[in-house]
């Protein structure tokens, strides 16, 4: 970034910018570590892992401003030491921050960040030997291992992110807030401003950098305050699922040896016709499936089950927990709307699918469509007709 030249009022707006993208994110790093309470989204609880990782990604940000900043004013030198320590500092320290910062999204199970930080040491020793030996291979090298590496980073995520969808559809019926599509998102302004930064020859460009930075941190900040923290499965449930479900196990299944010998685990099969009773009992009868945010957690402690029966059960319908508890709403929303009718009461259909159990108009509607092959409105249209 060659400064030098530029007229004294464009430098004198740059560095007030380049001040203010360097104190935000610190003052974002301090909101999420010091204040307890959220005040973007105060009714959600959102996780302490991710706030952790998003407050040290915004404070390297913050501390990247600071030391580059030194850096221009002291040296500015491109082909000094000091530069290409920077530029590694820079890297090990905002990938594996950003790194740890995506991953703590993904809420289905916890993801360490040492395999991205591992990562980093090739190029690190690639690095070093360029600041020893400087040779153009080697940079050519570790610039394609960068990009190797951020594409295999970019491969994983995806996978990871259809596994995390997968995981919202089985366990939670209210899926507002909590899919990770931003995750994407993030990482593409990320690599946006990454690219911009580098082929950056020009204030306009560099002021252009710097705004987005201002907006991805905005975004970034209010992905994690509306995230709310999730229930993951517990290490080892498989192991004990038999807990309080001996009712779901067969009476016929082998009893269990009275030696000291460890028995190989039979296998168990699950009484469908038994849960399915537990669940009309325990969830339709009382309309369960009206509680906004219900959890297959909370159902399964509501019916005297474990949710690995429950998930057995729903996916040898071939459904989901998701649609189970979406297909109840949305008879209960039939059912009312056609009562009010009855009535000669007008119906507000936003209303009414909050009563049902949706959350947001938008997440009943899509529900709404997959179940009865055709928009609400329509449906209301053809029945008012």
């Amino acid at each position: 970034m060659d400064i030098v030249g530029e007229n004294p009022i464009q430098l004198i707006l740059f560095f007030t910018l380049y001040g203010i993208t360097g104190v935000v994110p610190l003052i974002a790093a301090l909101y999420l570590l010091l204040r307890r309470a959220n005040a973007i989204a105060p009714g959600v609880t959102p996780p302490v892992r991710l706030r952790c990782w998003t407050a040290s990604f915004f404070v390297v940000s913050s501390l990247a401003h600071v030391w580059w900043l030194l850096f221009y004013i002291y040296s500015g030198d491109l082909q000094s030491v000091s530069y290409l320590l920077l530029v590694m500092l820079d890297f090990v320290t905002l990938f594996t921050t950003f790194a740890g910062m995506l991953l703590a999204m993904l809420q289905d199970r916890r993801r360490s960040v040492r395999p991205a930080l591992t990562a980093m040491i090739p190029f690190m020793a690639l690095w070093g030997a360029f600041m020893v030996y400087p040779n153009d291979l080697i940079e050519l090298i570790a610039g394609v291992y960068l990009l190797l590496l951020g594409l295999v980073f970019t491969i994983y995520m995806v996978l990871a992110i259809r596994q995390y969808s997968r995981w919202l559809n089985d366990n939670y019926a209210d899926l507002e807030n909590k899919k990770v599509w931003l995750c994407q998102a993030v990482a593409l302004v990320c690599m946006l401003l990454f690219v911009l930064y580098v082929l950056a020859t020009n204030m306009v460009l560099i002021w252009l950098v710097h705004i987005i930075e201002l907006v991805f941190v905005v975004l970034l900040l209010w992905r994690v305050e509306t995230l709310p923290q999730l229930d993951s499965p517990m290490e080892g449930e498989s192991n004990v699922l038999a807990q309080d479900t001996s009712n779901l196990i067969p009476a016929d299944a082998p009893a269990s040896s009275h030696s000291s010998t460890p028995q190989p685990a039979a296998p168990v099969t699950i009484d469908l016709a038994q849960i399915e009773r537990l669940l009309n009992e325990h969830c339709v009868a009382p309309q369960l499936y009206l509680k906004h945010d219900l959890s297959l957690q909370e159902l399964a402690q509501a019916v005297g089950t474990n949710r690995y029966y429950l998930s057995q059960y729903f996916s040898r319908q071939g459904i989901t927990y998701n649609t189970f508890i979406n297909n109840l709403r949305i008879n209960n929303f039939i059912s009312r709307y056609e009562e009010a009718v009855a009535a000669g009461q007008s119906v507000v259909a936003q209303e009414l699918a909050y009563e049902s159990g949706f959350g947001s108009y938008r997440t009943f509607s899509r529900a709404f469509t997959q179940r009865m092959g055709q928009n609400v409105t329509d449906w209301i249209g053809e029945r008012e007709g």
